[in-house]
């Protein structure tokens, strides 16, 4: 089955484009990452702090299933526009253990109107240096994301 989020990542760059079209309205979509609730729906993880506004900050972190963190990330929203757009800082916490190190990354998400009832993300990642970017593309980055993705469609349908 073909992915429908699509990754760009162009030889020689510090960055990578996600572009993804929904079948949902822009509101809803945009609510997906501002509402804590939805937001740990579709992420399959417990947000911590969710603070959807310019200069708020977030954390969330995934448990196994014996309750152990297996993963903690946590930023900064520079800029948060509802609707349009919002840019946040992205920082892996407890990676030091799996022998991988992440720096902070940079993320531009681009919220767009289709139609009344479709939407586009476009999320333009920036990375400290082209070897980290190849480093998560050596991950199930994308085949995770576009995973995400559709249970957000799937979540966010409910909620019409």
């Amino acid at each position: 089955m073909e992915r429908k989020t699509k990754v760009h990542a162009e030889d020689g760059r510090q960055e990578i484009i996600i572009t993804r079209e929904f079948d949902l309205p822009l509101e809803l979509l945009f609510k997906a990452y501002e509402e804590p609730e939805i937001f740990a729906q579709w992420m399959g993880t417990k947000v911590l702090k969710l603070e959807s506004r310019k200069h708020g900050v977030y954390q969330f972190e995934t448990s196994d299933t014996q309750g152990n963190v297996v993963f903690r990330a946590n930023g900064v929203f520079p800029e948060f526009v509802r609707n349009e757009k919002i840019t946040r800082t992205f920082e892996m916490e407890n990676t030091s253990g799996s022998g991988m190190q992440f720096a902070v990354q940079l993320e531009f998400l681009e919220f767009e109107k289709l139609t009344d009832q479709t939407s586009k993300l476009t999320m333009q990642i920036v990375y400290k240096s082209i070897e980290l970017r190849d480093q998560m593309l050596q991950m199930p980055f994308a085949q995770g994301l576009n995973m995400a993705h559709n249970r957000l469609q799937e979540v966010v349908k409910n909620l019409k």
